[in-house]
Protein backbone atom coordinates (compact mmCIF):
# COMPACT_ATOMS: atom_id res chain seq x y z
CA UNK A 1 0.00 0.00 0.00
CA UNK A 2 1.42 3.25 -1.26
CA UNK A 3 1.52 6.56 0.78
CA UNK A 4 -1.42 8.09 -1.94
CA UNK A 5 -3.80 4.79 -0.37
CA UNK A 6 -2.26 4.43 3.46
CA UNK A 7 -4.90 4.74 5.99
CA UNK A 8 -4.73 8.00 7.17
CA UNK A 9 -5.20 8.61 11.68
CA UNK A 10 -6.51 11.65 12.67
CA UNK A 11 -4.58 11.59 15.84
CA UNK A 12 -1.42 12.05 13.86
CA UNK A 13 -2.39 15.08 12.46
CA UNK A 14 -3.19 16.12 16.05
CA UNK A 15 -0.17 15.21 17.22
CA UNK A 16 1.38 16.90 14.58
CA UNK A 17 0.41 20.17 15.56
CA UNK A 18 1.17 19.81 18.96
CA UNK A 19 4.63 18.88 17.82
CA UNK A 20 4.69 22.06 15.58
CA UNK A 21 3.05 24.42 18.47
CA UNK A 22 5.81 23.41 21.10
CA UNK A 23 8.64 22.54 18.83
CA UNK A 24 9.37 19.59 21.40
CA UNK A 25 8.68 16.13 21.36
CA UNK A 26 8.26 15.31 25.48
CA UNK A 27 6.31 18.18 25.76
CA UNK A 28 3.57 17.93 22.63
CA UNK A 29 3.54 14.00 24.48
CA UNK A 30 2.57 15.65 27.17
CA UNK A 31 -0.01 17.81 25.99
CA UNK A 32 -1.47 15.03 23.57
CA UNK A 33 -1.54 12.87 26.42
CA UNK A 34 0.47 10.05 25.28
CA UNK A 35 4.09 8.59 25.78
CA UNK A 36 6.69 9.96 23.77
CA UNK A 37 7.77 6.92 21.88
CA UNK A 38 4.10 6.55 20.51
CA UNK A 39 4.26 10.40 19.20
CA UNK A 40 7.12 9.79 17.77
CA UNK A 41 6.13 6.73 15.92
CA UNK A 42 2.60 8.39 14.67
CA UNK A 43 4.47 11.34 13.75
CA UNK A 44 6.96 9.05 11.49
CA UNK A 45 3.44 7.48 9.81
CA UNK A 46 2.04 10.73 8.97
CA UNK A 47 5.19 11.33 7.35
CA UNK A 48 4.79 8.43 5.41
CA UNK A 49 1.22 9.09 4.39
CA UNK A 50 2.47 12.21 2.93
CA UNK A 51 4.96 10.96 1.16
CA UNK A 52 8.10 13.67 2.40
CA UNK A 53 9.87 15.02 5.88
CA UNK A 54 7.39 17.22 7.38
CA UNK A 55 9.64 17.83 10.79
CA UNK A 56 13.60 19.24 10.97
CA UNK A 57 14.85 16.72 13.68
CA UNK A 58 17.93 18.06 13.90
CA UNK A 59 16.85 22.01 14.67
CA UNK A 60 16.96 22.35 18.43
CA UNK A 61 13.75 23.07 19.38
CA UNK A 62 12.19 21.17 16.69
CA UNK A 63 11.07 22.83 13.32
CA UNK A 64 8.77 21.71 11.08
CA UNK A 65 10.55 21.21 7.09
CA UNK A 66 9.07 23.78 4.33
CA UNK A 67 7.10 20.90 3.17
CA UNK A 68 5.63 20.84 7.17
CA UNK A 69 5.15 24.53 7.19
CA UNK A 70 3.36 24.41 4.02
CA UNK A 71 0.84 21.37 5.40
CA UNK A 72 0.81 22.98 8.30
CA UNK A 73 -2.47 25.15 7.76
CA UNK A 74 -4.05 22.04 5.75
CA UNK A 75 -3.86 19.93 8.73
CA UNK A 76 -5.48 22.89 10.74
CA UNK A 77 -8.81 23.47 8.52
CA UNK A 78 -9.10 19.84 7.71
CA UNK A 79 -9.60 18.96 11.93
CA UNK A 80 -11.32 21.99 11.73
CA UNK A 81 -14.02 21.39 9.08
CA UNK A 82 -14.05 18.02 10.71
CA UNK A 83 -14.81 19.17 14.42
CA UNK A 84 -17.21 21.85 12.61
CA UNK A 85 -18.94 18.85 10.51
CA UNK A 86 -19.18 16.56 13.82
CA UNK A 87 -21.25 19.36 15.95
CA UNK A 88 -23.50 20.12 12.90
CA UNK A 89 -24.64 16.42 12.43
CA UNK A 90 -25.02 16.13 16.16
CA UNK A 91 -27.06 19.29 15.89
CA UNK A 92 -28.62 17.68 13.17
CA UNK A 93 -29.75 14.46 15.11
CA UNK A 94 -30.93 16.24 18.32
CA UNK A 95 -33.22 18.08 15.87
CA UNK A 96 -33.80 15.27 14.32
CA UNK A 97 -35.04 13.72 17.83
CA UNK A 98 -38.11 16.68 18.03
CA UNK A 99 -39.31 16.23 14.58
CA UNK A 100 -42.63 14.81 13.63
CA UNK A 101 -42.54 13.15 10.54
CA UNK A 102 -46.51 12.80 8.52
CA UNK A 103 -47.24 11.00 5.71
CA UNK A 104 -51.04 12.41 4.35
CA UNK A 105 -53.04 11.68 1.82
CA UNK A 106 -53.47 14.15 -0.70
CA UNK A 107 -57.16 15.70 -0.04
CA UNK A 108 -56.19 15.83 4.04
CA UNK A 109 -52.60 17.22 3.54
CA UNK A 110 -54.66 19.78 1.91
CA UNK A 111 -57.91 20.39 3.63
CA UNK A 112 -57.47 18.54 7.00
CA UNK A 113 -54.00 18.64 8.14
CA UNK A 114 -53.56 22.25 8.70
CA UNK A 115 -56.57 23.14 10.82
CA UNK A 116 -56.67 20.16 13.04
CA UNK A 117 -52.44 20.64 13.54
CA UNK A 118 -53.34 24.10 15.03
CA UNK A 119 -55.33 22.14 17.02
CA UNK A 120 -52.70 20.27 19.11
CA UNK A 121 -50.13 23.12 18.48
CA UNK A 122 -52.81 24.79 21.32
CA UNK A 123 -52.33 21.99 23.36
CA UNK A 124 -48.34 21.09 22.98
CA UNK A 125 -45.15 22.98 21.98
CA UNK A 126 -44.11 20.95 18.96
CA UNK A 127 -40.44 20.88 16.75
CA UNK A 128 -39.93 20.81 13.39
CA UNK A 129 -42.78 19.05 11.40
CA UNK A 130 -42.35 17.33 7.81
CA UNK A 131 -44.90 16.06 5.91
CA UNK A 132 -45.36 14.18 2.97
CA UNK A 133 -48.06 14.50 0.64
CA UNK A 134 -48.74 11.31 -1.46
CA UNK A 135 -51.43 8.51 -3.03
CA UNK A 136 -52.35 6.05 -0.04
CA UNK A 137 -50.08 2.98 -1.48
CA UNK A 138 -46.77 5.71 -1.36
CA UNK A 139 -48.16 6.74 1.80
CA UNK A 140 -48.27 2.91 3.32
CA UNK A 141 -44.78 2.37 1.69
CA UNK A 142 -43.34 5.20 3.69
CA UNK A 143 -44.82 3.73 7.07
CA UNK A 144 -43.72 0.34 6.52
CA UNK A 145 -39.81 1.67 5.34
CA UNK A 146 -39.91 3.89 8.78
CA UNK A 147 -39.42 6.55 6.72
CA UNK A 148 -42.46 8.37 8.73
CA UNK A 149 -43.63 8.54 12.60
CA UNK A 150 -47.44 8.70 11.73
CA UNK A 151 -50.01 8.47 8.49
CA UNK A 152 -53.13 10.51 8.62
CA UNK A 153 -55.71 9.04 5.88
CA UNK A 154 -59.66 8.06 5.50
CA UNK A 155 -60.17 4.70 6.52
CA UNK A 156 -63.32 2.43 6.73
CA UNK A 157 -64.30 -0.44 9.42
CA UNK A 158 -64.77 -2.88 6.62
CA UNK A 159 -62.01 -2.26 4.08
CA UNK A 160 -57.99 -2.95 5.38
CA UNK A 161 -54.91 -1.56 4.47
CA UNK A 162 -51.57 -2.50 4.88
CA UNK A 163 -51.18 -0.73 8.11
CA UNK A 164 -53.75 -3.04 9.47
CA UNK A 165 -51.61 -5.55 11.40
CA UNK A 166 -50.15 -6.10 14.60
CA UNK A 167 -46.93 -3.89 14.28
CA UNK A 168 -49.64 -0.55 13.91
CA UNK A 169 -52.05 1.03 15.96
CA UNK A 170 -54.35 3.75 15.02
CA UNK A 171 -56.63 6.39 16.61
CA UNK A 172 -59.77 7.80 15.01
CA UNK A 173 -59.05 11.78 15.26
CA UNK A 174 -62.18 12.38 12.72
CA UNK A 175 -64.95 11.60 10.31
CA UNK A 176 -65.46 12.24 6.92
CA UNK A 177 -68.47 11.36 3.81
CA UNK A 178 -67.82 10.25 0.59
CA UNK A 179 -70.78 11.55 -1.23
CA UNK A 180 -71.82 11.35 -5.17
CA UNK A 181 -71.90 14.84 -6.81
CA UNK A 182 -71.69 16.32 -10.20
CA UNK A 183 -71.75 20.38 -12.02
CA UNK A 184 -75.06 22.34 -11.15
CA UNK A 185 -77.50 22.76 -13.96
CA UNK A 186 -78.82 26.92 -14.36
CA UNK A 187 -82.03 25.93 -12.43
CA UNK A 188 -79.36 24.42 -9.32
CA UNK A 189 -80.25 20.96 -10.37
CA UNK A 190 -77.37 17.98 -10.56
CA UNK A 191 -76.55 17.11 -13.84
CA UNK A 192 -76.63 13.55 -13.07
CA UNK A 193 -78.65 12.02 -10.86
CA UNK A 194 -78.37 8.42 -9.22
CA UNK A 195 -81.34 6.37 -8.58
CA UNK A 196 -81.99 2.99 -6.95
CA UNK A 197 -79.28 2.03 -8.93
CA UNK A 198 -76.31 3.54 -11.55
CA UNK A 199 -77.44 3.32 -14.97
CA UNK A 200 -74.95 2.83 -17.59
CA UNK A 201 -75.45 6.88 -19.09
CA UNK A 202 -73.99 7.89 -16.10
CA UNK A 203 -70.45 8.52 -16.43
CA UNK A 204 -68.15 8.22 -13.31
CA UNK A 205 -65.12 9.85 -12.34
CA UNK A 206 -63.01 7.21 -10.61
CA UNK A 207 -59.99 7.28 -8.09
CA UNK A 208 -57.33 4.51 -9.03
CA UNK A 209 -56.29 1.76 -7.32
CA UNK A 210 -53.47 3.34 -5.45
CA UNK A 211 -55.79 5.59 -3.98
CA UNK A 212 -57.30 5.05 -0.47
CA UNK A 213 -60.28 6.66 -1.13
CA UNK A 214 -60.21 4.35 -4.21
CA UNK A 215 -60.07 1.04 -2.29
CA UNK A 216 -62.82 2.30 -0.26
CA UNK A 217 -64.94 2.75 -2.86
CA UNK A 218 -64.08 -0.64 -5.04
CA UNK A 219 -64.97 -2.50 -1.88
CA UNK A 220 -68.21 -0.96 -0.39
CA UNK A 221 -69.96 0.08 -4.17
CA UNK A 222 -68.49 -2.14 -6.92
CA UNK A 223 -71.35 -1.67 -9.26
CA UNK A 224 -70.21 2.00 -9.82
CA UNK A 225 -67.03 1.02 -11.16
CA UNK A 226 -67.94 -1.13 -13.48
CA UNK A 227 -66.11 -0.75 -16.82
CA UNK A 228 -68.91 0.61 -18.39
CA UNK A 229 -69.25 3.28 -15.97
CA UNK A 230 -65.48 4.76 -15.09
CA UNK A 231 -65.09 7.58 -17.74
CA UNK A 232 -62.14 8.82 -16.07
CA UNK A 233 -59.36 7.69 -13.37
CA UNK A 234 -57.03 9.59 -11.04
CA UNK A 235 -55.55 9.51 -7.93
CA UNK A 236 -56.17 12.98 -6.46
CA UNK A 237 -59.41 13.90 -5.41
CA UNK A 238 -58.94 17.56 -5.90
CA UNK A 239 -58.61 16.19 -9.85
CA UNK A 240 -61.73 14.56 -9.86
CA UNK A 241 -63.26 17.63 -8.37
CA UNK A 242 -61.82 19.77 -11.32
CA UNK A 243 -63.30 17.23 -13.54
CA UNK A 244 -66.70 17.22 -11.89
CA UNK A 245 -66.98 20.76 -12.47
CA UNK A 246 -66.43 21.40 -15.57
CA UNK A 247 -69.53 18.80 -16.30
CA UNK A 248 -67.51 15.70 -16.83
CA UNK A 249 -69.42 13.46 -14.67
CA UNK A 250 -70.17 12.26 -11.65
CA UNK A 251 -67.49 11.80 -8.39
CA UNK A 252 -67.90 10.65 -5.00
CA UNK A 253 -65.68 13.40 -3.34
CA UNK A 254 -65.15 14.06 0.32
CA UNK A 255 -67.36 16.17 2.47
CA UNK A 256 -64.57 17.93 3.06
CA UNK A 257 -63.03 18.78 0.20
CA UNK A 258 -66.76 20.07 -1.15
CA UNK A 259 -68.79 21.57 1.79
CA UNK A 260 -68.13 25.51 0.18
CA UNK A 261 -68.99 24.37 -3.06
CA UNK A 262 -71.87 22.46 -2.49
CA UNK A 263 -73.04 25.56 -0.28
CA UNK A 264 -72.40 27.77 -3.33
CA UNK A 265 -74.14 26.25 -5.66
CA UNK A 266 -71.30 25.03 -7.87
CA UNK A 267 -71.63 21.82 -7.17
CA UNK A 268 -75.11 19.14 -6.22
CA UNK A 269 -75.47 15.94 -4.72
CA UNK A 270 -76.35 13.30 -7.31
CA UNK A 271 -77.67 10.62 -5.06
CA UNK A 272 -79.78 9.82 -1.54
CA UNK A 273 -78.17 9.34 1.62
CA UNK A 274 -77.86 5.42 0.21
CA UNK A 275 -75.29 6.56 -1.60
CA UNK A 276 -73.25 8.09 0.74
CA UNK A 277 -70.02 6.63 2.02
CA UNK A 278 -69.37 7.35 6.14
CA UNK A 279 -65.43 7.50 6.78
CA UNK A 280 -62.95 7.73 9.50
CA UNK A 281 -59.78 10.03 9.95
CA UNK A 282 -57.90 7.73 11.55
CA UNK A 283 -54.00 8.75 12.30
CA UNK A 284 -51.85 5.38 12.03
CA UNK A 285 -48.28 4.95 13.90
CA UNK A 286 -45.69 2.02 14.85
CA UNK A 287 -46.42 -0.08 18.07
CA UNK A 288 -42.90 0.35 18.79
CA UNK A 289 -42.05 2.83 20.82
CA UNK A 290 -40.64 6.37 18.96
CA UNK A 291 -38.37 9.65 19.72
CA UNK A 292 -39.59 11.65 22.71
CA UNK A 293 -41.78 14.00 20.39
CA UNK A 294 -43.33 11.54 19.14
CA UNK A 295 -44.48 9.73 22.45
CA UNK A 296 -45.56 13.13 23.76
CA UNK A 297 -47.36 13.94 20.57
CA UNK A 298 -49.33 10.54 21.18
CA UNK A 299 -50.53 10.87 24.27
CA UNK A 300 -51.52 14.75 23.61
CA UNK A 301 -53.82 13.34 20.78
CA UNK A 302 -55.21 10.72 23.25
CA UNK A 303 -55.77 12.98 26.27
CA UNK A 304 -59.61 13.65 26.95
Amino acid sequence: MGPGNRPLDLAWLEDFLALAACGNFSRAAELRSIAQPALSRHIKSLEKWVGVALVDRSAHPVSLTPAGKRFRPAAHALLDDLLAARRAACALDALAAQSLRFAATHVLSLHYFPAWLAGIEARLALGPIDVVSDNMAACEELMLQRKVQFLLCHSHPAVPNRLDDTRFVSTRIGDDVLMPVAASRPAREARWMIGAQISAEIPVLAYSEASGLGRIMRSLLPAAFQQHHSVFTAHHAELLKTMVLEGRGVAWLPRSLIERDLRDGRLQLAGEPQWHVALDVRLFRRRADQNAAAEAFWQALEAP
